[in-house]
């Protein structure tokens, strides 16, 4: 079933919820939550994302945001899950060097 359209409502505040990939437990570890938040609070920083409030839980996350302008929201969710989506796909998977991980087998560039 397709998606509903989003609308831009500027200053309405958004209740966002993000579940993990196949509402698996990704965020079980203080490490990746704390990986999450910095993607989050990046997302404030490069398109003025105003976040009132977020939970983090094992597997998904509740963000409260303001629409402050156009596509904000929507850039920051995509900066969000494109970042967590690379960060924990699986080195071998992917590549090494796709990801940017140092395996210590090659040198870093």
């Amino acid at each position: 079933m397709p998606r509903a359209n989003r609308h831009f409502l500027p200053g309405y505040v958004w209740h966002i919820t993000h579940r993990c990939h196949q509402r698996k437990f990704l965020l079980k570890f203080a490490r990746d939550r704390r990986r999450y938040l910095h993607w989050v609070f990046e997302a404030k920083k490069r398109f003025e994302l105003s976040v009132l409030n977020y939970m983090v839980t094992s597997n998904h996350i509740h963000l409260l945001v303001k629409d402050t302008g156009a596509n904000v929201i929507a850039q920051s969710m995509q900066l969000i899950a494109a970042t967590r989506d690379i960060a924990w796909s699986e080195p071998r998977k992917l590549g090494a060097k796709q990801i940017g991980v140092h395996t210590g087998s090659e040198r870093p560039d």
